[in-house]
């Protein structure tokens, strides 16, 4: 039995992925000896209703000097935030109010506060990334969001209207001391704003690829709504985005004993579809195992008629796909990204080589797997001519 990270008391594994190396640690040849493994698991909690890992490598093995994601790659990501950042300008932000946004990369959120009188820091523990946002006149603070670091932005302390984030809260092992954190440096009226991977969506999906290192808890409405609540914080709103195959943006602030009748209706419906029950991830557990096995005949069959498979988008998703169905460059030849710094590495575990995808139109594949399925219409849109030719996109969902 393992112990939830909130409550500490034991809950019931529901899935065990196997072996899995670290999802954004892509690798070069010289590396393969001394590559880092554990073993991923899941389990559930249903007095929180909260999916978690039980095990992950410390956050400083993922968050460091080489962090290879950058939000500004991808265009689609670009215009979220920019709408992200004027929806909570101005719903929540007055004039010379105060904003921190936590992971906040490479300042993509943060840049469209620059030119007003909204102050802002942002806490980001990767320094390559980090570095990017101060060249960019962003106040970026290269540490974790943590007590222990709140004297590095003063002037914020008891002070901050709002508190943001974005598929960074879920990437939290202690949240207990990320909403003491936030207590501190909210006023008395702050909010606490982020969206993250929503639970449901990856039930609905079998979208188990969203479980990897990172992504320590995946959250529901349920789970959101009773972890702040042990800490006299509420949940006010839930408002459900398209990213990342389907994300939810919570809004909580300090409690104030409304009662809030769109946030009890939408746990009443999570309720009915066992969102928020032991029973659901366990279901949940089944699925993953029936993808698992109908992907790898899939593959095999296309594999048998002699047809060639690349890879497009080397995510920190495909890491738990490729280890989980144990699919190796026999199989899938090599995977095209954008991402500079994986370009001539190989992918974490199965090591697959990762090459510029800019030559994915030069040599033709018959079927290609997309890693990057959430980003599908933006991808399908730059290689349209791939279509043409007779190609095939194939993903495991």
């Amino acid at each position: 039995m393992h112990k939830c990270k909130i409550t500490n008391k034991k809950i019931p594994e529901v899935i065990n992925f196997g072996k899995m190396p670290i999802a954004n640690g892509f690798l070069k040849k010289k590396d393969f000896k001394k590559e880092f493994f554990y073993n991923m698991s899941v389990s559930f909690s249903e007095e929180m209703s909260l999916l978690q890992l039980n095990e992950h490598p410390k956050p400083t093995a993922m968050f460091n000097k080489n962090y290879p994601f950058f939000t500004s790659s991808s265009e689609f990501m670009k215009k979220h935030f920019e709408r992200y950042a004027n929806w909570v300008n101005s719903k929540y932000l007055k004039n010379n109010g105060k904003i921190i946004e936590i992971g906040s990369n490479d300042g993509t959120f943060l840049k469209n506060f620059l030119n007003s009188n909204i102050d802002h820091i942002g806490f980001e523990p990767s320094k390559n990334v980090s570095q990017i946002a101060k060249k960019n006149k962003i106040n970026s603070i290269n540490d974790f969001f943590s007590i222990k670091n709140i004297g590095k932005a003063e002037n914020f302390i008891g002070k901050t209207d709002v508190i943001s984030g974005a598929n960074v809260v879920c990437h939290i092992p202690n949240l207990i001391e990320f909403i003491k954190t936030c207590d501190l440096f909210l006023n008395k009226n702050g909010k606490i704003i982020f969206e993250e991977p929503y639970l449901g969506s990856m039930y609905s999906k079998t979208s188990y690829d969203q479980i990897y290192d990172e992504h320590i808890f995946i959250f529901s409405i349920s789970s959101i709504y009773k972890i702040f609540k042990e800490f006299d914080f509420e949940l006010i709103d839930a408002i459900p985005q398209i990213t990342h195959g389907g994300s939810m943006r919570y809004v909580i602030e300090r409690k104030k004993n409304k009662t809030n009748n769109k946030i009890k209706s939408l746990i009443e419906r999570e309720k009915i579809k066992n969102i928020n029950s032991l029973k659901g991830a366990i279901d949940f557990g089944v699925k993953c195992k029936l993808s698992k096995e109908k992907l790898i005949n899939n593959i095999y069959k296309i594999k048998k008629r002699g047809r060639k498979i690349c890879g497009y988008g080397a995510t920190s998703k495909s890491t738990t796909i490729l280890n989980y169905c144990n699919i190796g460059s026999d199989v899938i030849e090599c995977i095209f990204d954008t991402t500079q710094n994986k370009i001539g590495k190989y992918s974490p575990g199965m090591h697959i080589p990762i090459i510029n995808y800019k030559k994915f139109s030069k040599e033709f594949f018959d079927y290609s797997f997309l890693f990057a399925w959430n980003h599908k219409k933006e991808i399908e849109k730059k290689e349209s001519k791939y279509l043409k030719k007779g190609g095939k996109w194939i993903t495991h969902l």
